[in-house]
């Protein structure tokens, strides 16, 4: 996974298209392409690190699911309604980390 900031894609983009006008005219800088995978590696670095607490969220929203079920299953008669509004809480918790895990693994 990549995370790029807006000034690294800026100036990726750019060096991209100075590299190709390069490679049509078939002299390619290797400063360019050093720098294009400076950028590359530094983004890589971020979205690995990024990655990994999107993973740490997953984890710890299933546990706090986990707790929730637990608590709702021992909870007397009168507390069960709230809850089950907490498990539904940690449920929703869990879905939002799953799909941003996932969109995350995507790109």
């Amino acid at each position: 996974m990549h995370s790029y900031t807006r000034a690294e894609s800026r100036e990726r983009g750019k060096l991209f298209r100075q590299g190709f006008r390069q490679a049509l005219a078939d002299c390619v800088d290797p400063d360019v392409r050093r720098k294009i995978e400076r950028i590359d590696q530094a983004a890589a670095e971020r979205g690995a690190l990024e990655l990994a607490a999107l993973h740490k969220v997953q984890a710890d929203a299933r546990h706090d699911l986990a707790a929730a079920k637990a608590v709702e299953r021992t909870a007397p008669r009168a507390d069960r309604a709230a809850a089950r509004e907490a498990r539904k809480a940690a449920e929703q918790r869990v879905k939002l980390a799953e799909r941003a895990v996932h969109k995350a693994e995507q790109s």
